[in-house]
């Protein structure tokens, strides 16, 4: 019962990160966003191998997801860092951008109540990167970020721990089946044994 139910919970917990990685994705690439959308590319395939492995019983796949879930909470745990600006981070940066662009988060300009400002005239960056600034935003845009990144780590942890859970109980069906009728003390000696005392039985008589 307790496998069943902690099964079904990681099996929707991976549909559920699934959900919210294709929602983070899409405005990763609205921002170019380049390291997060690579970070997302490799958590969506690693979500989908804990998914497979869950549903088809392969505890390997579960233990890959599992060490995956540390690594995905420590970089949500940088990027919460990064745009609250812990540790001398500025999320005004291109560290995220691979200093491809100077595009920020999508939600430096869409966050609730934020009213956008066109750059000045020959004083913005070149064409095509244009930035439109948010002003008078309800909730700021690397509170969003951090907000979301919170979600994501909180999700991965009770993930990781219904893997462990997981895994466990499927190691010990797999060790218990191994056990069935494969280890049998003496199964030759018995067979053997009955037509040797027949034989002297009846030389004796």
């Amino acid at each position: 019962m307790g496998c069943c139910s902690s099964r079904y919970t990681l099996i929707f917990l991976c549909t559920f990160q699934l959900v919210t990685a294709l929602e983070r994705q899409v405005f990763d690439f609205l921002s170019y966003q380049w390291a997060p959308i690579l970070a997302t590319f490799v958590h969506i395939v690693m979500v989908i191998l804990g998914l497979f492995g869950t549903i088809q019983y392969r505890p390997r796949y579960v233990v890959v997801y599992a060490v995956w879930a540390t690594i995905w909470v420590t970089w949500n745990v940088f990027i919460v860092c990064f745009y609250l600006e812990v540790g001398g981070l500025s999320k005004d940066s291109e560290l995220l951008t691979f200093s491809l662009s100077q595009h920020r988060s999508w939600w430096r300009e869409h966050s609730p109540g934020c009213q956008r400002e066109e750059p000045a005239a020959g004083l913005g960056p070149p064409v095509g990167q244009a930035v439109v600034l948010g002003v008078g935003c309800t909730l700021e845009h690397g509170y969003v970020e951090a907000l979301h990144s919170t979600l994501h780590i909180l999700v991965a942890l009770v993930g990781f721990m219904c893997a462990r859970c997981v895994v466990s109980v499927f190691t010990e069906e797999e060790d218990s089946f191994d056990f069935i009728g494969g280890f049998d003390p003496f199964p030759l000696y018995h067979v053997t044994e009955k037509p040797s005392s027949l034989l002297s039985e009846q030389a004796y008589l």
